[in-house]
């Protein structure tokens, strides 16, 4: 089953600025997401019952997932620094 993305503002506004080799990658990661969310590096984050992670490169991609509803919904994309967390 193919799933629906849904990329929020904010996460679409933080992509415009990356440069565009890492802009490609994270657009890349995105596609296979469609056919497999769980796959790649990602991560459950806690005491979030439907919010992950997926690192890709040095970039970190927060997403929330619906699976009754096949649907990704991506609500952060930030650059992974020694301060990011």
């Amino acid at each position: 089953m193919q799933w629906t993305i849904h990329v929020a503002r904010r996460a679409e506004k933080q992509l415009s600025h990356f440069p565009g080799k890492d802009r490609e990658r994270i657009l890349a990661a995105l596609q296979m997401m469609c056919d497999d969310p769980f796959g790649g590096d990602i991560v459950r984050l806690k005491n979030q019952p439907t919010a992950w992670r997926r690192r890709v490169g040095s970039y970190r991609v927060f997403f929330d997932l619906y699976p009754d509803q096949f649907l990704i919904e991506v609500v952060d994309i930030r650059r992974r620094t020694s301060t990011t967390y």
